[in-house]
Formats: structure tokens, C-alpha cells, sequence
């Protein structure tokens, strides 16, 4: 019988992490990083990737690469895969899609309100938030394969799941996108249509955060915590278990399931 520490043991194993250097990737890559692991982190040019690994390499010695990609872009994608499938032919273990078109308040066509929100920025979000997951997961899955070990795990939200409550927002200049919703929900579903069609060989799983705490207006902070169960938001720390958890053997007979990290948003 294996215990805890061996399930949970990444030494040998290698993961791919997409929008590495954000707030929820960063934790991530740590979270690898203090189970054994490898990493190779992915972010668009121009990212703080020195600082990240500077404190990386103080929690582990492990090897860790940094690959430039705009994955809105198709043609840096294929480069991305080409040079992940050169450089590491003997497979990778782990694929995490963090990366994500959010967008912000300042960009137009996007939180603003519906009649107003934009095809262009439609199609920009479907192209991170969908299409470069399978573009990324088609690309990289004979690498998964090889290991014996493959684990997907995309990054999707509680908004592919529920419909916004819009009151949410009121005199501040967040907003909810139509967009946004519409790519994480096909998010969750390619989860588990990949789950289905590249098993045995591969796990793939997603994670659907509720909101997390970064700075948002107090009006709307209050607002939120209200409506949770355990009265807070998130941190990025409240998604290094699970990503442990879905990332090792722990959950070597887990694939196909969305699992939302909300505090107990989705219980009302």
C-alpha cells in the first residue's frame, strides 16, 4: 500500500503551466515545485518570470524552464508546441491551462453591458480561453501518453457554471462578459470530452474557481462575501490543494470532474 507521501510525490514528473507568472499560476508553479516537480512555465513576452524563479529555486532544487507565448496568437502556439515536443520528447506529466483572457474594465466592448460588448473581444477570449486549451492539449497529448502519468487540468470558473448576478458589480466598473461566461462553460465541457476520448492514457479534470481576492472595490468585496457561505473570497493559497490533489496519483481515478473551489457559493 502507497501512503500519502508517496501518492502525492511529483519527483521525475514534468508540468506544463500556461499564465505561470500570475497570481493563481505562481502558486502553482510553487505547488509542483515543492512536491518534486519539473516546470516548464509559459506567459506572454515581457513577463516577471526572473523574480518567480528566484523564489522557485529556494523552495526546491528542480529544473525549471520559461517558455515567451501568446496564446492568443495561433502561430506562437504552434511554436510553443513544436518546441515543448523537441525539447522534453520523452513526455510530460502534467498540463495546466491557467492562462486566461479576463480582460479589464478599461478595454472596450468588455465589462460593459451587453448591447455594448463587442464581437472582437468575443472572439479574443474564446481564443484564450478555449481554443488555445485545445490547441494545447491536442498539440502536447502524445507526450501525456508516454508517461504512464498524463494529467490535464484546465482553469475554468464558477461562471461556466451559473449565470452572473449582475448586482454584484453595481458602481463599480467591473463587469461580467457574456464572453467570459460562455468560454469557461465550453471549457468545463472539453473537459469532459477529452476525459472521454484520450483515456486511458490521460486524466483530465477542471477546477472552477470562485472569486478571488485582488483588491476589487470594498462595495463589491462585501457584496461577495455575503453571498458565500464562509464569508470570504479566495486566495491563491486556496488552490494549492487541489492542484496537488489533481496533479499526483492522489486522484489517479479521477478524470471528467469540474470542482469548484467557491467557498460554498454554489450550496445556495
Amino acid at each position: 500500500m502507497k501512503t500519502i507521501s508517496e501518492l502525492i510525490n511529483l519527483e521525475g514528473r514534468k508540468a506544463v503551466i500556461t499564465g505561470a507568472t500570475g497570481g493563481l499560476g505562481r502558486h502553482m508553479a510553487s505547488t509542483i515545485v515543492e512536491l518534486g516537480g519539473d516546470i516548464i512555465m509559459v506567459d506572454m513576452p515581457g513577463s516577471d518570470y526572473s523574480s518567480l524563479t528566484s523564489d522557485l529555486r529556494k523552495i526546491n532544487n528542480v529544473d525549471i524552464q520559461h517558455i515567451d507565448c501568446n496564446l492568443e496568437d495561433k502561430d506562437e502556439r504552434s511554436n510553443l508546441i513544436t518546441n515543448i515536443i523537441k525539447d522534453h520528447n520523452k513526455g510530460i506529466d502534467i498540463l495546466i491551462n491557467n492562462a486566461a483572457f479576463g480582460g479589464t474594465s478599461n478595454l472596450s466592448g468588455w465589462a460593459t453591458k451587453f448591447e455594448d460588448q463587442s464581437v472582437d473581444t468575443w472572439r479574443r477570449a474564446i481564443e484564450v480561453n478555449l481554443t488555445a486549451v485545445f490547441d494545447l492539449s491536442k498539440g502536447l497529448s502524445d507526450l501525456l501518453r508516454k508517461t504512464g502519468n498524463g494529467s490535464i487540468i484546465n482553469i475554468s470558473s464558477i461562471y461556466g457554471v451559473y449565470g452572473p448576478d449582475l448586482s454584484l458589480y453595481e458602481g463599480t466598473e467591473m463587469g461580467n462578459p457574456a464572453a467570459y461566461a460562455a468560454s469557461k462553460g465550453g471549457l468545463i465541457q472539453l473537459t469532459r470530452w477529452l476525459a472521454a476520448v484520450i483515456a486511458p492514457d490521460v486524466r483530465v479534470n477542471t477546477i472552477s474557481p470562485g472569486g478571488v481576492w485582488r483588491n476589487q472595490p470594498s462595495k463589491f468585496v462585501k457584496r461577495y462575501e455575503s453571498r458565500t457561505p464562509l464569508k470570504r473570497m479566495a486566495t491563491e493559497e486556496d488552490f494549492k490543494g487541489i492542484v496537488a490533489y489533481l496533479a499526483s496519483d492522489l486522484s489517479s481515478y479521477v478524470t471528467g470532474q469540474n470542482i469548484l473551489v467557491d467557498g460554498g457559493w454554489s450550496v445556495w
